[in-house]
């Protein structure tokens, strides 16, 4: 049984509204997530994501050809499910954001940060009404409470389909600043991937980059994207 694979068994992955939004079929079967939940998506633009990477199957099923869908069923079936909890700690970024830890040297670095650090703290100031505090060296110093609750309450109130995305542009950035930047949009998703590798790249301009590294790196930023469209689905 270890070695079963799910095959194509379906003509057409069709978009239909549901209750509360929309679900896909293939040949009239509804869809459903893994915890055996009806997929049932947020917006007719996702449902048609869905319905594209089902459609694109051939033979054997090869789920890391389905991001929308692998997102989608984490919306259900895990975000939805203890969303609070999630919420909670993505959150908890704030108080930690990789834009507020500084290096102490070289010269060089403190600079390059500051150029591309600040102005995101400004933006964050402006567009969520939360000023973080930068500050020098790894040693933790908390935020301004009024801050942090004020972060948390507008993670708390994201939906189970952009919290799921949410997730992904948080924890893979290191920074809930960053999420919510890529998240509101105005910003080029790739130059926020950029930001918060700010030191990688610095560490790969002193002493040469690492294929290895650079490759892992990569498929995180595959990601990151993915996520960033994901939330524009949802």
């Amino acid at each position: 049984m270890s070695d079963w694979k799910m095959k194509r068994f379906w003509t057409e992955a069709a978009v239909v509204p549901a209750e509360n939004g929309f679900t896909v079929e293939l040949d009239g079967r509804p869809i459903r997530t893994p915890a055996k939940r009806p997929l049932i998506l947020p917006t007719e633009a996702m449902a048609h994501a869905v319905a594209a990477e089902w459609q694109a199957q051939e033979g054997v099923i090869k789920p890391d050809t389905m991001p929308v869908t692998k997102t989608a069923n984490a919306a259900l079936d895990k975000v939805a499910t203890q969303h609070a909890e999630v919420a909670e700690m993505l959150a908890a970024y704030g108080d930690s954001d990789l834009l507020c830890y500084r290096a102490e040297a070289p010269a060089e670095l403190v600079a390059r940060e500051a150029a591309a650090w600040d102005p995101m703290l400004d933006w964050a100031e402006a567009e969520l009404g939360v000023r973080l505090e930068p500050r020098t060296g790894i040693v933790h110093k908390p935020q301004d409470v009024d801050a942090l609750a004020a972060l948390s309450a507008q993670t708390h109130a994201l939906s189970d389909f952009q919290l799921a995305a949410f997730h992904d542009l948080v924890s893979l950035s290191g920074s809930l600043i960053l999420g919510f930047a890529a998240a509101r949009g105005g910003h080029d998703a790739g130059q926020l991937w950029d930001i918060s590798r700010l030191d990688e790249i610095w560490q790969a301009e002193q002493w040469g980059k690492d294929d290895d590294a650079e490759a892992k790196a990569e498929v995180k930023r595959e990601a990151f994207l993915h996520a960033k469209r994901m939330f524009e689905l949802s």
